[in-house]
């Protein structure tokens, strides 16, 4: 999700190849799971997280559906809208737990979940590439999409299991009375046990505000550009040969996953701007210059606007610095937000920063529609 959002919104473009109408359809069940997902991320991982452990089982039942002959559209795309808005909703509440457990620990802890959404990206971009290069047939390669998700979804209930048994972590109290009495007799025993302290979410919005806002409004100019209006873009060194077939998904989907898996991977080992520095807001701000650069690359079908950067060079240029600047930025806000309050808060101000993160997609995807009915 989130950025993970970025991810799956990657491996599932390949509709583009079926047509504008197919695209829109995509974007608009994008839409719908995306803002019920992040319904369910206010509500339920900022009220709840505090009150039971959760284990997702994602366990996709759409996977057997590929390989069944439905009536394309009174049974199978009913269905699949329906599972698609399961996945997505309990996606946004598992991504809001996440990044508030991550904001009790230092900002080096969000950097991983940030650079895992971009490596999850890359890996799916990746697949797309190896089922075209093995001629495959479209289902076939569906199934094998989902099959592969099963898998890692396996790993990931394995890792969740084994979680426990590792090395408590030193920067936050365990769930565990006989362990949380142990901290306080060697760690806190200069003071008493205190009662968690109520929070008000207002109040912590008020102080991560200015991050919140520019998260979301990195990944508004990212999805309103990406996959809508750069999957439509068509090469001008067009000769009938293989780079018709891989241009699209090397160029964008694997050029954009690569660059901006580097781009939240970097702030492992540097975070510049400051949190309080005007430039980073004013760098995010400066990203919508990337909408019009893409609304006039080579993007067909178009009827408004001209075409200015014909060469494929132009299209590559702006995709580096787009996925780039999207991941560098994008993950600077997100280890800043909780940084910004008090130790008591920063569960919540994760949460809170997560929720404005997957307002960001919902918009974007929202807005994609009008970008490209603008080209």
């Amino acid at each position: 999700m989130g950025g993970g959002g970025v991810s799956g919104i990657s491996q599932e473009a390949t509709c583009e190849e079926r047509g504008w109408h197919s695209g829109v359809a995509l974007g608009s069940r994008l839409t719908t799971g995306e803002v019920v997902g992040v319904g369910a991320d206010t509500v339920v991982s900022n009220l709840l997280k505090n009150r039971f452990n959760s284990l997702a089982l994602f366990l996709p039942p759409s996977a057997p559906l590929l390989l069944v002959g439905l009536n394309p559209v009174m049974v199978f795309m009913p269905l699949h809208t329906s599972l698609m808005l399961f996945c997505w909703t309990f996606g946004a509440v598992l991504q809001g737990s996440l990044f508030g457990m991550a904001g009790l620990l230092p900002a080096s802890y969000t950097t991983p979940i940030m650079s895992g959404q971009g490596l999850a990206g890359t890996f799916a971009a990746f697949a797309m590439i190896c089922a075209i290069a093995s001629g495959s047939e479209l289902q076939d390669a569906a199934f094998g999409y989902f099959i592969t998700a099963c898998v890692v979804i396996f790993l990931s209930i394995l890792s969740y299991i084994l979680l426990p048994k590792l090395v408590r972590c030193p920067f936050i109290p365990s769930p565990r009375p006989e362990i949380q009495n142990m901290e306080h007799k060697h760690i806190m025993h200069h003071s008493d046990q205190k009662k968690p302290q109520d929070v008000s979410m207002l109040k912590i919005f008020k102080k991560i505000w200015i991050l919140a806002l520019s998260v979301c409004f990195t990944f508004t100019v990212t999805i309103g550009t990406f996959p809508a209006v750069t999957a439509d873009t068509k090469s001008t060194l067009s000769d009938g040969g293989s780079w018709d077939q891989y241009f699209i998904p090397v160029s964008c989907f694997l050029l954009f996953n690569l660059c901006d898996w580097g781009g939240r991977s970097l702030t492992a080992i540097l975070m510049w701007p400051g949190k309080d520095s005007v430039i980073l807001p004013a760098s995010i701000g400066c990203r919508l210059v990337f909408i019009p650069l893409f609304m006039l690359c080579n993007v067909h079908p178009r009827a408004h606007l001209p075409v200015v950067f014909h060469h494929d060079c132009f299209f590559i240029l702006f995709m580096i610095l787009f996925a780039f600047s999207n991941g560098y930025l994008a993950s600077l806000c997100m280890c800043y937000g909780p940084r910004n309050v008090l130790p008591h808060e920063a569960e919540t101000a994760g949460a809170i920063m997560a929720f404005f993160l997957s307002l960001g997609l919902a918009l974007g995807a929202a807005l994609s529609f009008l970008i490209r009915i603008l080209v």
